[in-house]
């Protein structure tokens, strides 16, 4: 009837003798056809714009609407504008190419939009801030315009439009009246629910809820347009606005449950395979030892110290500060403290860990899933024999790593095959799903080793890291800094050139994968430094040097140490500088056992300094304590055996 009215009101020209009808369900059959016919022999034709479609809910009068649009032909262009997708088929429409659809990304108002929007209301802002604004509200003009009306009341316009608190303006008055309260009670519940999530699947939603119908839910509400979004591939997510107002909503309704909804979304994740995400939520619980237990329990110890989420890992954890007193807590602050090089700090926090474990028992695989110490099916989530060998094996990294840092190869060794005895423990799909463990297990261990002297071993050790194929963005950091371990063993054993290959290999690695520099201990760029010296190239030395001094490495390891001193002491000796060449290598290296490379190393840079300021004979005595070695340093040593008379020396 409204329609027909309109029509007439227009000058359509329709029949006089077309029937008005009372309701929709006692429509003429005939009058349809009638009215479409008479659309249909128009020479022009008429537009019809009918707008809150949404509220049109009888499908008997979508039937009868697509009836005559069908049969009007090139007579009727209609123009819906509706919340809903129309119950028409639009798919034939595109199909044939006389559709336009006009939807959220077409109607999102751009900066110079949302200015000229600002401007209607008095508001001229910077062009950073009206980008801010854009970025926050997506876009959506009412929110745009609503924003604007508040601030144009307020005393700071651009400080309220920077920082407004949706939840405390006339945004969410529209959005909780036009939006949330529209649903029902239930779907308002789930809506509140889900606030707590960037993006989810009705898995996840279903986990939050305690319900089973996330799917038709979710997929109802975003064909409604009720600022939930699809973004294909099953996931959806809420307008940041909206999301925003509802979690004040949820605090307010259902006090004290946030927390609950995060730990919820983390079990979940971590069981679908979303670790970072799953990371996310626990922390967000604002519990330690849950949080910690997601990260170890998933043998991801690891990611503290490699990945593209290293810094985003550890800072879960910083942000939640010291607590937490279970052993997985323990282990990742322990990971915190060694990766900061704080080694008293990380073996005290290990240690703790280690006793709350108890002993690792004769046979280890007897506690893989359903095992005979495994009280548990196979994949139960719950804190028993899988979580402790996990943790166990995170125990023998951080004791590798721990024994890297104090020069101390027979700990390191130990860890490993404690390690080494821990895997079978441990479900072989988590062990493959992280090869960044044992890169770095090796790499740990080789890096020992190198300190002792023990080269081959080394190689071994750091070759195996290097020629992983598994995950090479995962194992990326490992392999950059087992590279430049690789470029002084090369070094050392004079073996110039393949040192310089894998030292640049070392640096290409970390900057293919947007690694820190330097990714490890930073020795590639000594080792550079070192061959830089070898050509008389100071002040390409003095740069290299500079790389390293002038950033933190991952790693101060006393390989590091040791070779920043000797290369820095070479290099005041090559400016001509003896005391200060002294002096460089005048430092004290914290190791549980000297290394016999660094101490000749040393030493032949202190004779050559002695020598530079005529002290032949003491420059040939700090030589003669010394074995006869090839190497890097034998020009330097052969130089001052000259000077004090022993040519053949």
């Amino acid at each position: 009837a409204y329609l027909l009215e309109a029509l007439r009101t227009s000058g359509a020209g329709l029949p006089d003798d077309l029937a008005v009808p009372a309701r929709a369900p006692g429509v003429d059959p005939a009058l349809p056809a009638r009215l479409a016919a008479a659309l249909s022999a128009r020479e022009r034709p008429v537009t019809v714009v009918l707008d809150e479609f949404d509220r049109v809910t009888d499908p008997e009068i979508h039937a009868q609407l697509e009836f005559v649009l069908h049969h009007a032909g090139r007579g009727l262009r209609l123009v819906l504008v509706t919340r809903t997708e129309p119950l028409l088929p639009l798919h034939r429409y595109r199909a044939a190419g006389e559709l336009t659809e006009i939807r959220g990304a077409e109607l999102a108002f751009t900066p110079s939009e949302a200015a000229a929007l600002l401007a209607c209301h008095g508001l001229r802002l910077p062009a950073a801030d009206v980008r801010a604004l854009v970025t926050r509200t997506e876009g959506w003009a009412a929110g745009l315009r609503l924003a604007a009306l508040a601030a144009a009341q307020s005393a700071d316009p651009r400080t309220q439009l920077r920082e407004f608190e949706a939840d405390r303006t006339t945004i969410a008055d529209f959005l909780l009246a036009e939006v949330l309260k529209r649903q029902p009670p239930a779907t308002q519940d789930l809506l509140l629910r889900i606030s707590v999530l960037d993006r989810f699947s009705a898995g996840l939603v279903n986990a939050l809820t305690l319900r089973a119908d996330a799917e038709a839910v979710l997929a109802g509400l975003s064909r409604a347009n009720a600022f939930v979004e699809h973004l294909g591939h099953g996931q959806y997510r809420l307008h940041p606005l909206f999301a925003e107002i509802l979690r004040a909503h949820l605090r307010m309704r259902y006090p004290g449950m946030e927390p609950e909804l995060h730990r919820r979304a983390a079990r979940w994740l971590r069981g679908s395979g979303g670790l970072t995400e799953a990371l996310a939520h626990a922390a967000a619980a604002g519990d330690q030892d849950f949080t910690a237990a997601v990260l170890v329990d998933d043998l991801a110890i690891g990611r503290l110290f490699t990945g593209p989420h290293t810094d985003d890992t550890a800072g879960l954890f910083a942000r939640m500060g010291p607590g937490g007193t279970a052993p997985a807590a323990h282990l990742v602050g322990a990971a915190r403290d060694l990766a900061r090089g704080d080694l008293d700090g990380g073996l005290t926090r290990l240690r703790r860990a280690e006793r709350a474990l108890g002993p690792i028992p004769p046979h280890p695989a007897a506690d893989a899933p359903g095992g005979p110490a495994d009280p548990r099916p196979a994949g139960d989530p719950s804190d028993g024999p899988v979580p402790r060998a996990a943790a166990r094996l995170s125990c023998a990294l951080l004791r590798a790593l721990a024994a890297r840092l104090a020069g101390a190869p027979a700990r390191a060794e130990a860890a490993a095959e404690t390690a080494d005895r821990l895997r079978d423990a441990v479900p072989e799909p988590l062990v493959d799903g992280h090869p960044e463990f044992d890169a770095l297990l090796r790499t740990h261990v080789g890096a020992a080793r190198l300190w002792a002297g023990r080269f081959a071993e080394a190689r071994t050790a750091l070759s195996a890291v290097t020629g992983a194929g598994a995950d090479r963005a995962a194992t990326a950091p490992p392999r950059a800094d087992a590279l430049g371990l690789l470029a002084l063993i090369d070094y050392l054993d004079g073996r110039l050139g393949a040192a310089e290959r894998a030292a640049r290999a070392a640096i290409a690695e970390a900057e293919r994968y947007g690694l820190p520099r330097p990714a490890g201990s930073g020795v590639e760029h000594l080792v550079l430094a070192a061959l830089a010296l070898d050509r008389d190239e100071t002040g390409q030395a003095r740069t290299l040097l500079d790389a390293v001094d002038g950033c933190e490495p991952a790693v101060r390891d006393p390989v590091a140490e040791a070779g920043r001193a000797i290369v820095t002491g070479r290099l005041h000796l090559a400016r001509g500088e003896p005391r200060a060449a002294l002096k460089a290598v005048d430092v004290e290296i914290p190791a549980e056992r000297p290394s016999p490379w660094a101490q000749r190393e040393r030493a032949v840079v202190e004779a050559a300094a002695h020598l530079a300021e005529g002290r032949a004979a003491t420059a040939a005595e700090l030589l003669a304590r010394l074995p006869e070695e090839q190497g890097a340093g034998a020009v330097d040593a052969a130089r001052v055996e000259l000077a004090a008379g022993r040519p053949a020396r």
